[in-house]
């Protein structure tokens, strides 16, 4: 068993470490302070081939492994720690890999080149209001007209919907395509978001605010038979697959950051005084620092895992991916709690940053790519039953 990040992994990360330290640090704190991704970073990301990575590369992808990716997604989370262009990252590389996985050929170039040219958005909407984490209960409703499908339907805390307005690309919609047969009954389709009916109405997070949280209108929404994604009724058991794959990217992404924000911590214990000793020479302190280090690397160890077990087709692929998003975002909270703590009032300064840590972090407790109750749920299943 080898627990060693290759040469070749070690070249990535350092490789995408220097372009965003480069690119994205620089501007990662106007991105949360004016609420958005500049296109000019997205469009310079991809010219570096970051977007959809997982995507073949007549795709405009490189075929890339998620273990792969999931370096990538660290990389994101350490720079921009408010956790916007993370979850760009992560939506492309998960939902891009679906549409290549399942979508139609000629769909699948039309769309998956632009979004690993950082020119149009790609994302999944399948919340719905009555729903929350129950995707199978989805109301959205698909039927045929001639040789199109129309959707009518409404979803809910979808990210970057005003960005496929803006930029140009779409969601992954979920509908029932047959209301009568539950889960069996799903459908999975590209929508563009400037196809006629599609209504964007932006929603105020408390962070994470450089990518936008939407509810989508969908009113008699029409689009051509050979968007539909994969075989109709199938798109429950693919949008799980896609949500396996994102919360793998999802609890790297969040460890990357927490990673960053105890670096910070580790440093300011080192050099800030009380009591006449350094912080770092009280016991309380010292002890909390070396359990989150040990929780931190525990959580890597498990996204990693669940990596690479979605790389090989494991069975156990879909545990290993919910005990990694249980695990990531609640270990980065810990963190960065912990870190607030010690930097005392200076933490709750915008000037210390660690705050858009924290605004971010929260929305991948609460409920994006599964709330973690919904993991526990996932996890004893598989242990009890």
């Amino acid at each position: 068993m080898d627990f060693s990040v290759s040469e070749e992994q070690e070249v990535l990360r350092r490789t995408v470490r220097e372009f965003l330290v480069e690119k994205l640090e620089p501007i990662s704190r106007s991105i949360d302070e004016e609420g958005r991704i500049p296109r000019q970073f997205a469009r310079e990301a991809g010219e570096f081939g970051l977007w959809v990575p997982t995507v073949p590369e007549e795709f405009g992808g490189k075929g890339m492994k998620f273990l792969d990716a999931s370096l990538i997604a660290e990389e994101f989370g350490r720079t921009d720690i408010s956790m916007a262009t993370p979850v760009l990252f992560l939506l492309g590389a998960a939902w891009g890999y679906i549409l290549s996985k399942y979508g139609n050929r000629e769909v699948a170039s039309e769309v998956l080149p632009k979004v690993a040219a950082g020119e149009w958005f790609l994302g999944i909407a399948s919340t719905e209001p009555t729903g929350g984490s129950d995707v199978a209960s989805v109301r959205t409703s698909a039927r045929r007209v001639g040789d199109q499908w129309e959707i009518e339907g409404e979803k809910t805390y979808i990210s970057g919907a005003l960005e496929a307005k803006e930029w140009g690309g779409g969601h992954l919609v979920l509908a029932k395509t047959d209301p009568k047969a539950g889960n069996k009954g799903i459908s999975m389709f590209y929508v563009p978001a400037s196809q006629d009916g599609v209504e964007v109405s932006k929603l105020n997070n408390m962070g994470r605010t450089g990518i936008s949280t939407c509810i989508v209108r969908y009113n008699r929404v029409r689009v051509p038979s050979n968007y539909l994604v994969g075989e109709e009724n199938r798109g429950f058991h693919q949008a799980m697959d896609g949500f396996n794959h994102a919360r793998a990217l999802v609890a790297a992404a969040c460890l990357g950051m927490a990673g960053k924000v105890l670096e910070v911590g580790l440093e300011y214990i080192g050099n800030r005084e009380a009591f006449g000793r350094k912080l770092r020479d009280h016991q309380a302190i010292a002890f909390e620092a070396a359990d989150l280090s040990t929780e931190l690397e525990m959580s890597r160890l498990i996204t990693y895992e669940a990596a690479w077990a979605l790389d090989m087709n494991h069975p156990k692929a879909p545990v290993f991916a919910a005990m990694a998003k249980l695990k990531g975002p609640e270990t980065a909270v810990r963190i960065v709690k912990a870190v607030m703590m010690w930097l005392g009032g200076y933490s709750y300064t915008k000037d210390a940053g660690v705050e858009r840590a924290m605004r971010g972090i929260l929305s991948y407790v609460v409920g994006a790519e599964g709330a973690a109750n919904i993991m526990r749920l996932i996890i004893s299943r598989q242990l009890l039953y």
